[in-house]
């Protein structure tokens, strides 16, 4: 999961006020539920200590959530009397949820937004190809590769002039083929997309795959649904990209829960293996900026547990008296979770989710790390 829509959340100090709201439930009577909601949020705001201008901007901005623009629900972050933040979600959560703290209450967005990959889709034919960038936000241009469109249809007289022809043709298809593969390769690059997709003409499409670099071939899903031509149904298109953008997270999350594995065997851990699981040591290496993926597990024991923080991302500590050094002039308490989290923010670290049945991270919490220290071992197991 990317947290880069979560940009703002970093432009400002808190205390913060959050509100997880679902309006998967809506019914006729909508409109007094949102008003019932709003006011209820507000009074909780309060109780827990909001100022007054926060309750009210949080207060006014629930009462006008729509469920047609929001049909599982929102999410939103207030601060010093503004909406900093308002997100949608894409499952509804359980129960709405209200907190005043020092840090943004980021513990349940990974699961209620989901994994976003973003899927490259090239749709291809012999003179050329329409790329479209695919997320949890929708569907997107991502611009064209325009190839030669003549010649490109062959006859079949038998005539020699007609063979020289048939043979320009297939150069025409050739060339078109490796520009193609050329602009997927520095579209993907750009977009920072995780998935590609390529579909269209058949012929075209397996030239296109063969002339791509081996780790975007390696990559690659072909389907033959989907089309440049006018009126070319995307559906199925849509479908596969669907299922090529969820198999990249089931994927990517069994490796790195993998790697978690390696590093509980006994012996010598794996070169390059290095993460962490317990609070102290995540937390050290989310001062240094070492967490490359931020692996979270519902459920776990050191989630809420208690950490201190400051202003800045990486003024995160196991005990208060930690921070004077850091440069935290008022230290206050918060949920280690809510802090990796915006640490794992600042620093453009990955977050993946582990099944809730699944036995890592331990404590709920985990991380693989961008580089160890000489003399540390490649994990600190609970």
């Amino acid at each position: 999961m990317r947290l880069d829509s979560l940009a703002p959340l970093l432009d400002r100090n808190g205390p913060w006020a959050t509100v997880y709201t679902s309006t998967a439930r809506a019914t006729e009577t909508s409109g007094d539920e949102r008003r019932l909601t709003a006011r209820a949020a507000g009074d909780e705001l309060a109780r827990q200590g909001a100022d007054a201008s926060t309750v009210d901007a949080v207060h006014d901005h629930l009462s006008a959530l729509s469920p047609r623009t929001r049909p599982q629900g929102s999410v939103v972050f207030a601060a010093d009397g503004d909406i900093v933040l308002e997100l949608p979600l894409h499952k509804a959560p359980d129960r709405n949820e209200v907190s005043w703290s020092a840090l943004p209450h980021l513990a349940p967005l990974p699961e209620l937004l989901g994994e976003n990959p973003r899927c490259l889709t090239a749709r291809i034919d012999r003179t050329g190809a329409d790329f479209e960038l695919v997320d949890a936000h929708g569907t997107h241009s991502a611009g064209q590769a325009t190839g030669e469109e003549w010649p490109i249809h062959r006859n079949a007289t038998g005539e020699l002039s007609e063979k020289h022809f048939q043979l320009r043709v297939e150069n025409t298809w050739e060339s078109n083929a490796g520009l193609i593969a050329e602009t997927i390769e520095r579209r993907f690059q750009d977009t920072g997309a995780d998935v590609l997709v390529l579909s269209g003409d058949p012929r075209e499409r397996r030239a296109v795959h063969e002339r791509l670099p081996e780790q975007l071939r390696s990559i690659a899903v072909e389907t033959s649904h989907g089309g440049r031509a006018a009126g070319s149904s995307s559906e199925l298109l849509d479908r596969e990209t669907a299922r090529a953008r969820a198999e990249f997270v089931a994927r990517h999350t069994a490796q790195a829960l993998d790697t978690m594995r390696a590093a509980h065997m006994p012996g010598p851990a794996p070169a390059g293996s290095g993460t962490a699981e317990t609070v102290p040591a995540l937390v050290e290496a989310a001062r240094e900026h070492r967490v490359d993926t931020l692996l979270l597990r519902p459920g776990g024991p050191d989630r809420d547990r208690e950490v201190w923080v400051g202003d800045g991302s990486d003024q995160v500590a196991v005990r208060r008296s930690e921070l004077q050094y850091l440069g935290a002039t008022e230290p206050a308490p918060a949920r280690a979770d809510d802090a990796l989290l915006r640490n794992a923010l600042a620093t453009d670290a990955e977050v993946l989710v582990a099944d809730p049945q699944e036995e890592l991270p331990v404590g709920g919490l985990g991380a693989l790390l961008r580089w160890t220290h000489p003399d540390e071992r490649a994990t600190a197991v609970p």
